[in-house]
């Protein structure tokens, strides 16, 4: 069974390989087109940086990790679907049934393969993609300003035991810095106490908000009559539980992030009252994005028991790709609608896999009684 599971694993890893190389020399060409209308721009801060074409090349390189995990789960489909198909055309895969290749022990040979390919699907997506994309943010802010999640920024909401906090941070520097924040107090009535306006700013490794170049307003209704008091500071000091990363996940895409950083995002945001459903979805989606690897192979292993004749691969391959386009966009869908519906955010996930894999092993399970 050694030698069987080397010819396998062997075929299906070159195949997967092949596939995955292809497909990151598409996408990388189009994200490289994406660059090339900002190409020659000089930065707003500092005229001398010209954002050319080595530092658009690097761009495309950094989003390389994050092609990988988004791309591996569909590689592993078709790469296994090459092969079996292969392999079932060639007669090899009827000699290695005869040789004591059983269904039970072609299903947990994939699938141990697939148990790989999930372990490496999630350490790229949770440890080297969202390091090597935030780095590609910073060095694009480096070069073309800052980074913000629309005109108006990112919202976060933070309460202590008498006061309640709106906090919005415009953009995100290329340094890291928060830029152009602003702080909203309320009181327990919900009536406003005071603002705090900052050019800049950084969050300390203590917890605290350092900023800089601060108006800060006070508002004192306590006497029956409206008092104001500002005060412009050169650098004002909060005490706050929002973290760096808490902020990036506001200003970056979600998806993009460790599972541990949503994770903590979406306590913040139940702690604060605040709707986590569509970061909650997002946590549970990256939980279990690796698992379709194994859901991948499952898919692929109904091929190799269907009889060929010359010439028919290309149309099952194809077969093979449309089943895993149609199962992200079956996850995508789910996730709007979940959303939308406000399902249970696990139950979203989990779904799209679940479906999968009972029609896959269903087609695998009738194949097998009928041949």
């Amino acid at each position: 069974m050694r030698t069987l599971r080397r010819l396998i694993y062997g075929e299906i890893l070159v195949a997967v390989l092949f596939v995955l190389l292809a497909f990151l020399a598409l996408f990388s060409f189009f994200d490289l087109v994406d660059e090339l209308p900002a190409l020659g721009r000089a930065s707003p801060l500092n005229p001398a940086r010209i954002y050319a074409l080595p530092q658009a090349l690097a761009y495309v390189a950094l989003q390389l990790p994050t092609r990988i995990y988004e791309l591996l789960p569909i590689a592993v489909l078709i790469g296994t679907v090459f092969v079996l198909v292969r392999l079932a055309q060639s007669s090899e895969f009827t000699i290695l049934r005869s040789s004591g290749l059983g269904p039970g022990r072609a299903l947990r040979t994939l699938l141990a393969l697939g148990a790989g390919f999930v372990l490496l699907t999630f350490a790229i997506g949770d440890y080297v993609a969202p390091l090597a994309g935030k780095s590609a943010q910073l060095l694009k802010a480096h070069y073309q300003g800052s980074t913000s999640l629309g005109r108006s920024g990112a919202w976060l909401k933070e309460h202590s035991d008498d006061s309640q906090y709106a906090v919005n941070v415009g953009a995100l520097a290329a340094n890291g810095r928060l830029q152009a924040v602003r702080i909203f107090e309320f009181g327990d009535d919900g009536k406003l106490r005071g603002t705090v306006s900052a050019d800049q700013g950084h969050v300390t490794s203590d917890g605290q908000w350092q900023l800089e170049q601060v108006q800060r307003r006070v508002f004192d209704t306590r006497a029956g009559q409206a008092h104001v008091q500002r005060e412009f500071l050169p650098q004002w000091s909060w005490q706050t539980g929002l973290s760096a990363e808490m902020v990036s996940v506001a200003l970056l895409k979600p998806e993009r992030m460790a599972t541990l950083d949503l994770f903590r995002y979406v306590r913040h945001l139940e702690a604060n009252g605040q709707n986590a459903q569509r970061y909650e979805i997002e946590f549970w989606r990256k939980l279990f994005y690796p698992l379709s690897c194994l859901v991948m192979v499952v898919l692929a292993l109904p091929f190799a028991y269907l009889h060929f004749r010359s010439g028919g691969v290309a149309g099952y391959v194809f077969l093979g790709v449309m089943l895993g386009i149609s199962f992200f966009l079956l996850s995508n869908v789910f996730g709007y609608i979940g959303n939308l519906r406000a399902w249970a955010p696990w139950l979203v996930a989990a779904a799209p896999s679940l479906l999968y894999s009972l029609v896959s092993l269903g087609a695998f399970g009738w194949l097998v009684l009928r041949h």
